[in-house]
């Protein structure tokens, strides 16, 4: 597995085409290359294949925030999401806060994670 800290190679179309295999749904794709220009992008690529990734979206000073981080569903239990938090804690300019997926607490936290404050969410207005 080759790991890359700072993936400016990662297009929007090839994102796009793993996020889907992950989490399936319609995504802009002028806005995705928009959203990864502005994050921390660690990927994990098995020759050719996009199998993992986690994006750090941060203030560069105070705040940082995992956005996501999603490994395809083959390639879970090999240690790659592991490797991405290990990576992200090794790379990343402040502390992160981020949310869990319920289920998903006991790998954050097998992880070095520590539970911290609860969030919520504030829907855009139009």
């Amino acid at each position: 597995m080759e790991y890359k800290i700072d993936d400016k190679e990662l297009n929007p179309a090839a994102f796009l085409a793993f996020v889907n295999r992950v989490w399936p749904g319609e995504y802009d794709e002028e806005k995705t290359g928009a959203a990864l220009k502005k994050t921390l992008n660690i990927t994990a690529y098995d020759g050719e294949v996009l199998a993992g990734c986690l994006r750090i979206l941060s203030d560069g000073c105070y705040f940082g925030t995992i956005t996501e981080i999603l490994v395809l569903p083959e390639y879970r239990h090999r240690g790659i999401g592991s490797r991405l938090l290990q990576l992200a804690a090794e790379n990343t300019p402040t502390m992160l806060y981020f949310g869990a997926k319920p289920g998903a607490e006991g790998f954050y936290e097998k992880n070095g994670c520590k539970k911290g404050l609860r969030s919520y969410v504030l829907e855009r207005k139009n």
